[in-house]
């Protein structure tokens, strides 16, 4: 295999490539190397809350717990009939579940909603590096087929010499 230095052309088509990978790179909105997730401390206090309180009430501990409590309330109510806060249709149990399920919602929608952009960015981040690695691919390809080119360009050139020289021998 010949190595020939690249002609004026190839140089050209490789710098186009080149200009053309440069030129989408300057058209992201976001650069590949920003962080995906903020740090800890730079989440605001409404963040920190709402992910916490995600992070309790989306745990086994805390549908125990509230279970037990839950159990514990309406056993206490149903089995002492005198000196109860709360008879038999629960109406303060069913007020302080509806207060928690008020509260408790939102604070879960937010931390999904900051944890979905996230998600979404980390999502642009991976579309972004396809689109690098699409691009090197091609720039390789192209390389590649230059080289594929030059050396058919040559195979060709020798076989007309070899050709040249069988009908000069004949001759």
């Amino acid at each position: 295999m010949t190595t020939a230095t690249p002609t004026i052309q190839e140089l050209q088509v490789l710098e186009t490539l080149r200009a053309h990978r440069r030129k989408h790179r300057a058209g992201l909105p976001i650069q590949i190397s920003t962080h995906i997730q903020q740090p800890i401390g730079l989440l605001t206090r409404g963040q920190k809350i709402s992910d916490a309180v995600a992070r309790t009430v989306g745990s086994w501990k805390f549908i125990i717990i509230q279970s037990i409590c839950i159990l514990g309330w309406i056993t206490y109510n149903s089995v002492n009939n005198s000196n109860v806060w709360d008879p038999y249709p629960f109406i303060l149990l069913n007020l302080m579940l509806s207060f928690q399920a008020a509260y408790t919602a939102p604070a879960i929608m937010m931390s999904q909603n900051r944890l979905s952009e996230i998600d979404r960015q980390q999502a642009n981040n991976d579309f972004e590096v396809n689109v690098k690695a699409e691009l090197e691919i091609e720039l390789l390809h192209q390389k590649i087929d230059m080289m594929k080119e030059k050396e058919l360009f040559a195979l060709a050139k020798a076989v007309e010499a070899l050709s040249q020289k069988l009908d000069s021998y004949r001759k």
